[in-house]
């Protein structure tokens, strides 16, 4: 019943384990007398005895044979009374010696582990604070535990071609898994409530030995220091803020795990998985598909071949209500990979009626399980306060004390934490040594797949992952955003003049040229036309010429960003220029003191009436020609879709006029007799005539609405008066001469063309001024909100994948991947047979 005390030989000097090859101890043995001889040396204490009883008669009184017989007699019966005392003695004797001897033994074992502890975290220090000037290389168990991440990256459904050993720890639901766990980390790491589910995503715990004890996280560099109460609260709520985190909406629990590592002095080196506990019944606030969620992700934890399963029972309620048993059960069928733990002991002890029922569990009699051990332990009294420490010394002080060990029901290995860990350990390392070169050769196959039907698929290309996509993709965006600071300002102004003009034309031509010319003099007109622009440009002007700018920046941006590059061009990278550019725009917002400059510019810029030469003047004929061209265009093609096509139409394509049509047409002739008889009549129809339209169209038996002859008349007087305005245009050509001198003693007033030239000039200091804001200030501040969507990209995973996706990127990222976790593991595997 001696605790194993193999791993505790470097206590010993190393030459008394070498005595063997200084001193023949055969020899030694050989020359010693033999036992038989010892025995004959001895003396014979039966004779001895038989001296001493005879002496004692000859000294008592009465007869010689009277006091012989009686001597004898008593001394058969006394025999036979010492005997059955004796007898039961012994064994009680035993038994206490054997617990005595367990427990002088415990002791020393703690005791050396301690000073062990001490000694370590002082070697520790001393290499932590490089004392002796060496870099110190990662431990085994941190190489394993960055293969393992790397493998839940690559394959987040957790396939079954990834059989690295894990310890996973799976129970029944307030079983005290967790706190088995937080036993075995030396430190209260995980958030508690008394009944609900806590655990809602997995936890991969990676144990291993360092001076301090703290604990972090692998996408974290903070390092929470374990034996600080506040730093413990704070690692607690950063654990249950990430669960929350991976559990999707709708959802209970979440199959992401949370990677944690945890360092201290004295920490057996492993990786366990804990897992959301096992429930038989979704209750209120839980998803539907909660029960099912755990069993699912328990199931592709534990079907790993190579997985370690520590199977949790809470030994306080009856074997008869836990489920986890038969899944563990279906798992691992016979129990090679298995390691059942009892947990609550101490209250199974004061509860269950027969104690055997507790050894039952424990040899794994009450289940259909079988496993490689049993275990029992006591994480506590219940109470979330309790220290490590005062936890261990109540789970020392009962097993001391219980009948359990007593009446020797558990052995003494079987009990404690710190012996289930130690268990624990030993088995998780004796399967990484038999698994690991096996998985490193299945991932050079792998690798040898991938590297294959890259270079079938994709012979000229480089294997870049997504990361190396979006860095590239990254230059690419920003050397066409710095392609807009090129433009010339040329170009710049050319398309914001033309851009802006055909924002405002309709305002200018139908809100101010066409009202003032219905004027009867110049002074009216021009007095309407400055009224108008005023209002214009205090109110909307500004505005529309800030949006066209916007609008031409955005135009200029998505030209670059979209126009292929010839053979370079990868469009691969489409969507996520797209979602780049509209996520830019979106951020980008014009200088908000731009308006109220453009407003001074533009209304100096239209107060202006001074045509300084001819060539200016034809250039305002020119844009005014230009102008109302393209609105008497439009009016012919609405008074073609409005009376219906002509009779050449009608001839050549077999088409007709529809009866509404055929009204219109009938109103248009009307309408147009009129025009012909008053060529300078005003833009409104009196009712008089209205009524006469009416009736000189029902005398022709049709029958018309006054609110069409309207309508009709609207488009046939602009025709009128846009052909009108386009002679009188044209007689301006030669106009010049009368303007400057004020258009005295002339019949010729060219006021219109002076309208035209104000808001051209305007249109062309507007572009300037705004090519100057473009130039100056918005390209460079699109070029940094470019930057900084780049960057919230390349922070967020999930926008990458999404933006970035395809066979090829696929195919990259899985040989990326699998060349990281093969590199990995042969390190690993390097340094085991170091180490070994």
């Amino acid at each position: 019943m001696i605790p194993d005390l193999s791993d505790y030989k470097w206590i010993v000097p190393d030459f008394i384990w070498e005595i063997d090859e200084y001193i023949d101890l055969d020899k030694i043995r050989k020359a010693l007398p033999s036992s038989e001889d010892l025995a004959k040396l001895a003396p014979d204490l039966d004779k001895i005895a038989d001296s001493l009883s005879l002496l004692k008669d000859f000294f008592t009184t009465g007869s010689p044979g009277e006091t012989a017989f009686r001597a004898t007699d008593h001394g058969s019966e006394s025999d036979k009374h010492y005997k059955k005392v004796s007898d039961k003695e012994k064994i009680d004797q035993l038994q206490e010696e054997l617990l005595h001897t367990q427990l002088k033994y415990q002791r020393i074992l703690e005791r050396l582990e301690k000073e062990n502890k001490e000694l370590r975290k002082l070697v520790l220090q001393k290499d932590d604070k490089g004392i002796h000037h060496r870099k110190l290389k990662k431990s085994l168990i941190d190489m394993y535990s960055e293969v393992l991440d790397v493998l839940s990256d690559y394959d987040a459904s957790y396939n079954t071609q990834d059989h690295l050993p894990r310890v996973v720890v799976v129970g029944d639901q307030s079983a005290g898994k967790t706190s088995v766990l937080e036993m075995i980390a030396q430190a209260r790491i995980f958030p508690r409530g008394s009944g609900e589910m806590m655990t809602r995503s997995p936890v991969k715990v990676t144990l291993s030995e360092g001076p301090h004890h703290v604990a972090l996280f692998k996408d974290s560099s903070r390092e929470f220091d374990l034996t600080k109460e506040e730093d413990l609260a704070a690692l607690r709520h950063e654990i249950e803020l990430r669960m929350r985190k991976n559990v999707k909406e709708g959802c209970t629990v979440s199959p992401e795990t949370i990677s944690l590592n945890v360092k201290g002095p004295g920490l057996q080196r492993m990786v366990l998985v804990d897992l959301p506990g096992v429930i038989n019944t979704v209750t209120s606030g839980m998803a539907p598909d909660t029960k099912e969620t755990i069993f699912s992700i328990s199931k592709a934890y534990m079907q790993n071949p190579n997985a370690i399963i520590l199977c949790i029972q809470d030994g306080s309620v009856d074997a008869e209500r836990s489920i986890v048993t038969d899944l563990v059960s279906q798992m691992d069928p016979h129990g090679r990979r298995t390691i059942f733990v009892l947990t609550k002991v101490d209250l199974a002890e004061k509860n269950v009626a027969s104690p055997s029922r507790i050894q039952q569990i424990i040899e794994g009699k009450l289940f259909p399980m079988k496993a490689l051990g049993y275990f029992a332990v006591v994480t506590g009294k219940g109470n979330s306060s309790e220290s490590i420490e005062a936890i261990r010394e109540y789970e020392e002080e009962f097993f001391q004390n219980s009948k359990l060990l007593k009446t020797s029901m558990l052995k003494a290995h079987q009990v404690t934490t710190r012996n289930l860990s130690l268990a624990v350990s030993d088995c998780f390392w004796k399967m990484v040594r038999e698994s690991v070169e096996q998985q490193a050769d299945s991932f050079k196959a792998t690798r040898f797949n991938l590297e294959t039907e890259w270079k079938n698929n994709y012979p000229r290309l480089r294997e870049l992952d997504r990361n190396e996509l979006f860095e590239k993709a990254k230059n690419e965006i920003l050397d066409e955003v710095i392609s807009l600071s090129q433009v010339t300002p040329k170009h710049w102004e050319e398309i914001l003049q033309q851009s802006l003009w055909e924002r405002v034309s309709t305002h200018v031509i139908e809100n101010i040229y066409l009202p003032a010319a219905q004027t009867m003099n110049s002074g009216t007109f021009n007095t309407t036309v400055d009224i108008k622009l005023k209002q214009w440009t205090d109110k909307q002007l500004p505005n529309k010429a800030v949006e066209v700018a916007w609008e031409t920046l955005q135009e200029e941006f998505s030209r670059f960003m979209t126009e292929p590059k010839g053979k370079e061009h990868d469009d691969i990278f489409d969507k996520l220029k797209e979602a780049v550019k509209e996520e830019s725009i979106k951020r980008h917002k014009w200088n908000d003191f731009a308006e109220d400059s453009l407003r001074v510019i533009q209304h100096n810029a239209l107060e202006d009436r001074s045509i300084s030469d001819k060539q200016q003047w034809d250039a305002a004929i020119y844009f005014m020609e230009e102008a109302l061209q393209a609105r008497l265009k439009d009016t012919e093609n609405a008074i073609e879709n409005m009376i219906g096509p002509d009779w050449k139409k009608r001839w050549l394509y077999w088409k007709n006029r529809t009866q509404e049509q055929s009204v219109h047409n009938e109103t248009k002739n009307e309408l147009e007799k009129m025009l012909k008889c008053n060529e300078e009549h005003p833009a409104y129809l009196a009712s008089d005539e209205i009524t006469t339209v009416r009736k000189n169209l029902e005398s022709r038996g049709v029958e018309v609405d006054p609110s069409l002859i309207k309508d009709t008349w609207h488009q046939v007087y602009r025709r009128h008066f846009l052909k009108t305005a386009l002679n009188h245009c044209n007689l301006c050509r030669r106009g010049f001469y009368y303007y400057q001198r004020h258009f005295i003693d002339s019949e010729l007033e060219c006021n219109d063309v002076v309208l035209f030239w104000r808001i051209q000039r305007m249109l062309a200091i507007t572009a300037n001024t705004l090519r100057q804001q473009l130039t100056n200030t918005e390209v460079r501040r699109l070029e940094k909100n470019v930057k900084e969507v780049l960057e919230d990209f390349a922070e967020d995973g999930e926008k990458k994948i999404k933006l970035l996706t395809g066979k090829r990127v696929q195919l990259a990222e899985d040989l990326k991947k699998v060349r990281e976790i093969q590199e990995k593991l042969d390190a690993f595997i390097e340094a085991l047979h170091q180490e070994k």
